[in-house]
């Protein structure tokens, strides 16, 4: 395990305390200070990466790495090294449109680092990701279109998502940015590291196991429908590993590469998960207990339902990590086995 991947793993309690310091520059800025690259393991390059647009030749170790998907800044964080720029997180973010595990990872790594941060609310921002002078881009888990893609690629190599936009498992993303970076052998380690975290976390938390969950949505203007996101949604995903199941309606509606479906009000009584995950402020709960139509979801009516008010947390679920997973199993996994212990 490299120094700088050790120090980041053994920091990451200190999230749960407070945040870190700002580490993260303006977008507007045009130079990313104290790059870090990694140390490359033997053999590691040329490496060819395939993934939904085709393949990537890298050549040698990238010393600039600018990254595009939602938690692709995290993993490359997980081995000891800093981004020159990464994605605003724009919900569940800092007032830098970061995180604290990714600021606190920063600091343990280089506290000179200054990481550009790029809204991509208008699609990929591929001038202010051209001016970082980046020799390597990374969109493993991202949304990048062939048209963006291409764009990306004029300025450096540039690893796109394996299959699905936003559907990289953690462990994918791990293993994929591990060759980019030239470090594989390190990702097999960190996956272990993290399965070791997470094996521990659920042993605490065991009523999870076996009972089913669906993770939905309820806008707080329609209450006509009800979004649930599919199997493949990194949250279900996520769920799926702390050893709960798909409930019976979200298998059935799981066709294809869409990331939810919705469900009419009238058929509330028809979402049949042991346990409920939605977002919701506490004054909304009492709305959906008391609707003629969203109250008769079995889940809400016997109390074992997550109404999850802090994005930041919930974050560590829709775009998980190994510098956030901690985060996930100490703050989220509770509240989900509460949930449980209620069917």
């Amino acid at each position: 395990m490299s120094p700088n991947r050790r120090a980041v793993l053994a920091s990451t309690p200190a999230v749960l305390l407070a945040l870190s310091a700002c580490s993260t520059g303006s977008a507007a800025d045009t130079t990313a200070k104290g790059d870090t690259s990694p140390s490359a393991e033997a053999g590691a390059f040329p490496v060819t990466i395939t993934h939904a647009f085709g393949s990537t030749e890298i050549t040698r170790a990238p010393t600039r790495i600018a990254t595009v998907g939602w938690n692709d800044q995290d993993v490359v964080a997980s081995f000891g090294v800093v981004p020159v720029g990464a994605t605003k997180i724009t919900w569940g973010g800092n007032a830098q449109g970061s995180t604290p595990w990714f600021d606190e990872a920063v600091q343990e790594i280089d506290p000179d680092a200054e990481v550009v941060r790029y809204d991509d609310a208008d699609g990929v921002p591929v001038a202010e990701i051209a001016t970082l002078a980046p020799d390597l881009i990374l969109g493993v888990n991202s949304g990048l279109t062939k048209e963006e893609y291409d764009k990306l690629s004029t300025i450096a190599p540039t690893v796109a998502y394996p299959e699905l936009a936003w559907g990289t498992p953690w462990e994918e993303s791990v293993a994929i940015i591990g060759k980019a970076i030239g470090q594989p052998d390190e990702a097999d380690q960190l996956g272990r590291e993290t399965n070791r975290l997470i094996d521990d976390a659920v042993a605490k938390n065991s009523a999870v196991k076996g009972t089913s969950v669906a993770w939905a949505s309820f806008s707080p203007t329609d209450t006509s429908t009800i979004d649930i996101y599919t199997s493949i949604d990194l949250r279900p995903q996520l769920l799926r590993r702390f050893g709960m199941e798909d409930a019976g309606i979200v298998k059935e509606n799981s066709d294809g590469d869409a990331f939810f479906f919705s469900v009419s009000a009238e058929k509330a009584q028809d979402i049949d998960a042991d346990v409920l995950i939605f977002y919701a402020e506490d004054t909304q709960i009492e709305d959906l207990k008391s609707d003629p139509l969203l109250g008769r979801i079995p889940a809400i009516e016997r109390g074992s339902f997550v109404a999850s008010a802090d994005n930041t947390v919930a974050m560590t679920m829709s775009s998980p990590s190994p510098i956030s997973m901690e985060v996930a199993v100490t703050q989220f996994l509770p509240l989900v086995a509460d949930a449980a212990k209620a069917v």
